[in-house]
């Protein structure tokens, strides 16, 4: 399977579905108050950049975005691969071009905040091979038993 991934408008009828996809798959994984969402709108803002992933028929299989909190810090978002991609490495891809991003930025510091439970443990998989730990709450995010947090440190890059 041929994987791109790009920088999107989350403004598309495609991106819209993907993201009502995510939606359903969360619903039932953690109460409502604990799930916390960016609607299409919120991630077309100025401080989120939004990465699409697209299979070789150009159909979007997978989202993610980096949310610019201020210059050092930078929130991984929306995450998301269809089910009938998992397994694939698409969420890796993601994940990869978000993290290579915020580098480039001069974020040195990425968080984010994911469920818990059995439907998690991709995810949990996926965060940790890629370098991050387990952290506190951060942010204005409660500290609850319904989420987990984690960090990652980037190195800055070089001056030129």
């Amino acid at each position: 399977m041929t994987i791109t991934v790009a920088v999107e408008t989350p403004l598309q009828d495609d991106v819209r579905a993907l993201v009502d996809a995510l939606n359903a798959h969360l619903l039932p994984l953690s109460p409502v108050e604990f799930q916390f969402k960016m609607t299409v709108e919120e991630m077309a803002g100025n401080d989120t950049t939004v990465f699409i992933a697209r299979d070789e028929t150009g159909h979007a299989i997978g989202c993610g975005a980096l949310k610019e909190h201020d210059a050092a810090t930078g929130e991984i978002k929306r995450m998301f691969t269809l089910p009938s991609v998992r397994g694939k490495r698409v969420g890796s891809h993601l994940l990869e071009a978000v993290t290579k991003l915020a580098a480039e930025k001069g974020i040195t510091h990425l968080v984010l905040e994911t469920g818990v439970g059995p439907g998690f443990d991709a995810a949990w998989r996926l965060y940790e091979r890629s370098g991050f730990t387990r952290c506190g709450a951060f942010l204005d995010y409660p500290d609850s038993e319904h989420s987990a947090f984690y960090e990652k440190r980037l190195a800055l890059a070089p001056a030129q």
